[in-house]
C-alpha cells in the first residue's frame, strides 16, 4: 500500500464527514450537519489528507499561528488503515507546515490516549475549557 499525503486537497463536507465516520471521531463531531462541517473545513489553517490512490483514508485538521502553537483539532485515520503509521505521518506533515518553534497540542479521545504517548507526544496536566453555548461567569 502506498499512502500519499496532501496539504492542498479541497474536501467537501460530505467527504470529510465520511472519513470521520470511518473512525471513532464520527461520534464526537457534528457530521450530520453539513453546514457545521463546512465551517470546520473553511476555517482550518492546515488540512493534511492521506490517500490510498483515490480513497481518502485520513485527515489532520488544525488551527495555528505557525510560530508558537498549533491546535490539532481532528486526527482521524480510517479504522481499516490504522496501525500503519498514517496518523504519525499526518502529525509530522502538520508539524512541517510550521516553524520549528511551534508546538502541537490536542485533546485526546479517551480510547486514543495511549496512542499519542507512543508516537512521541507528552501529556499536559493543565487545561481548561468553556462548554459550547456558555460564556465565562460574570459576563453577558
Amino acid at each position: 500500500m502506498n499512502i500519499s499525503y496532501r496539504h492542498d486537497a479541497i474536501l467537501t463536507p460530505e467527504a470529510y464527514a465520511d472519513v470521520l465516520n470511518r473512525t471513532s471521531l464520527g461520534a464526537r463531531r457534528p457530521v450530520g450537519d453539513p453546514n457545521a462541517v463546512a465551517l470546520m473545513l473553511q476555517h482550518a489553517d492546515i488540512l493534511i489528507t492521506a490517500w490510498d490512490a483515490e480513497k481518502l483514508v485520513g485527515v489532520a485538521r488544525s488551527f495555528t499561528d505557525r510560530a508558537f502553537v498549533t491546535y490539532l483539532a481532528d486526527l482521524a485515520v480510517d479504522e481499516a488503515y490504522q496501525k500503519q503509521g498514517i496518523g504519525k505521518q499526518l502529525i509530522a506533515e502538520t508539524a512541517k507546515q510550521c516553524l520549528p518553534t511551534c508546538r502541537i497540542v490536542l485533546f485526546a479521545a479517551p480510547d486514543a490516549e495511549t496512542y499519542y504517548g507512543r508516537v512521541g507526544l507528552y501529556p499536559m496536566t493543565t487545561g481548561w475549557g468553556l462548554a459550547a453555548g456558555t460564556l465565562p461567569k460574570g459576563t453577558a
